[in-house]
């Protein structure tokens, strides 16, 4: 079993930026076609994944009278495996299983090895 480094990022709304926009620009940086072999999603489509968060936040609002633009807007789970460990084949899976984990299956999530 492959052993990784994993650290947990919040990301919260960007200065001058809307809460859509700053998870759109996230998404964008992540999901940068130059860095990134496959992308694995749950529960989202990648293109469309920035909106579709914004949309689970603004129903919890709506449920729970928080306010969605305030917090945390995703959380990034950082796995490092020592270099020639995995393929990135194996770090998609394994990051889809870790977060899949993680949210028990109840939230949505991207897997993109870089």
């Amino acid at each position: 079993m492959p052993t990784a480094t994993t650290h947990l990022k919040s990301h919260k709304r960007a200065d001058k930026r809307t809460a859509l926009q700053s998870l759109k620009d996230r998404f964008d940086y992540g999901l940068n076609p130059e860095k990134l072999g496959a992308v694995s999603s749950y529960l989202c489509d990648p293109a469309t994944a920035h909106a579709e968060f914004m949309l689970v936040k603004n129903q919890y609002q709506g449920e729970t009278d928080r306010r969605a633009g305030h917090g945390a807007l995703c959380y990034q789970i950082r796995q490092a495996f020592p270099h020639g460990e995995v393929t990135a084949e194996e770090a998609n899976r394994i990051g889809y299983e870790t977060a899949m984990r993680w949210t028990k299956g109840k939230y949505q999530f991207l897997s993109v090895p870089i």
